[in-house]
């Protein structure tokens, strides 16, 4: 699969909460970090996602960048809290047609009350 099929389905299948069908997209050795958590477990960083979900009302893909291994998407989380509308930066890097690193960027401030509560 193409970097771009596998960045997708990864992306699709984890704000559907398929997280077992997302994780087998991930690669070893692989690293994901974000404002909140960095993991070494291909389904560990997974781990807090049905909190998560369970507040986010509709993901809106702004722009998606493709190369050879890697791809970037920009997209907007929108949610039933607080926060509001997350504007959300991210890069994977893709090794032997896996993901093996995601780098996680986004503005932690509106979540640092709620982030108990949704873990």
């Amino acid at each position: 699969m193409s970097a771009r099929e596998v960045v997708r389905a990864y992306h699709d299948a984890r704000f559907r909460g398929a997280i077992e069908e997302a994780a087998a997209l991930v690669g070893e050795p692989f690293s994901f970090r974000s404002p909140f958590i960095s993991s070494a477990d291909p389904a560990g960083h997974l781990a807090g996602l049905e909190g998560f979900l369970r507040v986010v009302t509709e993901v809106e893909m702004i722009s998606e960048l493709y190369g050879e291994s890697e791809a970037t998407l920009v997209y907007d989380v929108h949610t039933a809290t607080p926060a509001g509308i997350q504007r959300t930066a991210e890069h994977f890097r893709l090794r032997d047609g896996k993901i093996a690193t995601i780098m996680l960027i986004f503005d932690a401030a509106p979540w640092q009350p709620m982030a108990a509560a949704i873990r």
